[in-house]
């Protein structure tokens, strides 16, 4: 499969149950995510809808089925931290390198740019002392660095799961200018009409 044959458009809470099947490997099997269960569909619109609420949260589609999501959200709850925001990504296991991932996050990042956001940050589970295995691997750092993302910060044994710890490494990418002088910010909801018309999410 071929990136040009994936679409990208708004996500709903509708989409929670097709959504939450991509996210559940990564739960059960993958310490891409810390987090210990699977939550319930219920609770995935929940988390959906939060998202909608300021941000923009993105399906990727091939053939009318979804085969990826990603989001933003606030970086911190402190007003002076309002130009940065957090990313995250997910695409089915069995779509993955075939340049899903390449188009949600692009179109994430021109959404985010009209709403006047400067900063992407990405929080990153990493193998301790790069003992990669069958639960944890570098692709993820290496797709954000082929992103334009840099390296800023690592944890160490910040992260147990499976019986074992994992390191947590943070990376950034600056889609703006950092003026003192900056436009209002904008709410994905604010920005929709024109992403579609610019973009073509929809």
């Amino acid at each position: 499969m071929s990136g040009e044959n994936v679409t990208v458009r708004t996500a709903s809470a509708e989409d929670a149950e097709r959504l939450l099947e991509i996210y559940a490997p990564y739960v059960k099997n993958t310490a891409i995510t810390f987090e210990y269960y699977v939550p319930s569909v219920d609770e995935f619109r929940r988390r959906i809808a939060g998202v909608l609420r300021n941000f923009p949260y993105l399906a990727a589609e091939t053939d009318g089925r979804i085969i990826g999501y990603a989001y933003a959200g606030r970086f911190h709850e402190r007003a002076a931290y309002a130009r940065c925001a957090e990313t995250s990504i997910y695409v089915d296991r069995s779509c993955r390198r075939c340049g899903t991932g390449r188009k949600l996050y692009t179109a994430l990042e021109n959404i985010m740019r009209e709403m006047g956001i400067l900063n992407l940050n990405a929080c990153i589970g990493f193998p301790h002392g790069g003992q990669r295995d069958e639960t944890l691997d570098s692709n993820s750092t290496e797709f954000h660095l082929h992103m334009g993302y840099s390296w800023v910060g690592q944890f160490h044994n910040c992260g147990f799961k499976f019986g074992r710890w994992y390191d947590m490494v943070w990376m950034e990418k600056f889609i703006g200018r950092h003026d003192a002088a900056l436009p209002p910010l904008k709410s994905f909801d604010e920005v929709r009409s024109l992403v579609s018309q610019r973009y073509g999410i929809k």
